[in-house]
């Protein structure tokens, strides 16, 4: 079709409503089609693997934009089957469909109500995956999305995806995208990927080194590197789904970082590109880190100003600390990096974490997945950015004792969260103790270390 359309999309209260969507819009997916190679009548194609909150809004936000030009392009969204919604779960999507008049229209129009009304009596279970075709994301079913259309079948959502969205946390991602890579065996074209996941795995050998999301996905795959892209940026899902005002980086090789960056901006969801992909990565991973210690901070001195602020200037030392042994031109990454762990302090899901673990309402022993909230990925990038830097093959000079030490003892918060959160040696109260104890350094001077000495380790990101 040439021309401007008029396309049914919805808004973000999950109504319907017809928008004239303008050659502008057509463009941008003409543009992007041409670059794939697409013809006419093949539409471009996109899955969103894993339904967290993320993965489902960003699939939400392309339907919303392109779906209406359905001979041009398809999304759908895989997550696995046979999840099982909780009565109590259930019974506040209800209230959440009874207090919006569009949500409950457009489910009584689809003939999908009566199945709440059942599974909030009790006389029906409801799924997951059942629930998100109706826009319902288990993560943040207080945000209803636009309906999506739903696979369950791996191979099927993926064999023969133009673009892959990964919206895996990280520790999931190999496993998944090893299976995939069995069902790509016969592929011709080599498929884009892009990764919105935020954590990290170490290796030791052959040197210690970081392993991303992406590299693990270019690692089972065996797609190029160059043809799987990172984003992320300081965003809370629902937020951006309710179009506040967000914006975001899209890191990777230039063939694919600089048309995707059009493909995807929006009036309110600006995303900028950047050639540095790995770094981008880690720096996500990190700031979940100390996001969780935060959380119990606040907790602890029932939001005390003042503690949180002492917190901040440790937390963010250490990761100056750390972005020195890992970046070559680590002032570059400064503001990305405080205003993505600005936000996760805010109102993310790691500091939710460590404010429910110190007030007692849920416990170390529930694991990583929170029902309600997803993997909470910062526990798992404690514990890799712990073994990592505490290597005695990168050891640095105690500007005090004068003698190696690992990089880990220079990270006093980060080491106190991995006997809370991994070796659970301690309550969540000695966080505090770390704070006030008073042989703890100036966090300025740990600052000057790192800018005074030769710290970069490229071996670290498997750089060369």
């Amino acid at each position: 079709m040439v021309g401007s359309i008029e396309a049914k999309s919805y808004l973000t209260n999950g109504s319907v409503q017809l928008q004239h969507n303008g050659p502008n819009l057509e463009e941008k997916l003409d543009d992007f089609r041409r670059l794939l190679g697409k013809s006419d009548k093949d539409p471009l194609k996109i899955v969103s693997i894993g339904a967290g909150a993320w993965g489902s809004v960003f699939a939400a936000l392309l339907q919303e934009s392109y779906g209406g030009f359905r001979d041009k392009f398809q999304i759908r969204i895989w997550r696995r089957a046979g999840r099982a919604v909780s009565r109590e779960t259930a019974e506040h999507i209800f209230e959440v469909i009874n207090s919006r008049e569009d949500i409950l229209r457009r489910l009584i129009r689809r003939c999908a109500y009566l199945k709440y009304v059942e599974a909030r009596l009790g006389d029906r279970t409801l799924y997951a995956d059942e629930i998100l075709k109706d826009g319902f994301c288990l993560n943040m079913v207080d945000t209803p999305l636009c309906p999506l259309k739903v696979v369950t079948n791996l191979q099927e959502a993926v064999w023969d995806a133009d673009i892959v969205v990964n919206g895996l946390p990280s520790t999931e991602t190999r496993q998944v995208f090893e299976e995939i890579s069995m069902y790509w065996k016969e592929r011709i074209t080599v498929p884009v990927i892009i990764s919105l996941s935020k954590g990290i795995e170490t290796a030791l050998e052959p040197v210690p080194h970081i392993i991303t999301p992406t590299k693990m996905i270019h690692q089972a795959t065996g797609v190029p590197i160059e043809n799987v892209l990172y984003l992320g940026g300081p965003n809370i899902a629902a937020e951006i789904y309710n179009k506040e005002y967000a914006n975001a980086r899209i890191c990777g090789a230039e063939k694919w970082r600089k048309p995707l960056a059009k493909f995807l901006r929006q009036p309110h969801f600006i995303v900028w590109d950047n050639s540095d992909l790995v770094t981008h990565e880690v720096m996500g991973g990190l700031k979940n880190v100390y996001a969780i210690g935060a959380g119990m901070v606040a907790a602890l001195t029932n939001e005390s100003a003042t503690s949180k602020s002492v917190y901040f200037a440790h937390c963010t030392s250490e990761m100056i600390f750390i972005t020195h042994l890992l970046a070559e031109e680590p002032e570059k990454l400064a503001g990305p990096l405080l205003a993505d762990t600005y936000v996760t302090l805010l109102k993310g899901r790691n500091a939710w974490y460590g404010q429910m673990l110190a007030k007692g309402e849920i416990n170390r022993d529930m694991g990583d997945s929170i029902s309600g909230k997803g993997m909470i990925q910062g526990v798992s990038a404690v514990g890799a950015f712990y073994q990592l830097l505490s290597q005695s093959s990168l050891s640095i000079m105690h500007p005090e004792e004068k003698k190696p030490v690992a990089p880990v003892e220079s990270c006093p918060i980060l080491k106190t969260l991995y006997k809370i959160l991994i070796t659970r040696e301690q309550s969540t109260q000695a966080i505090l103790q770390a704070l006030r104890d008073e042989t703890l350094n100036d966090p300025r001077d740990r600052i000057e270390i790192a800018q005074s000495h030769a710290f970069y380790r490229p071996s670290l990101l498997d750089q060369p």
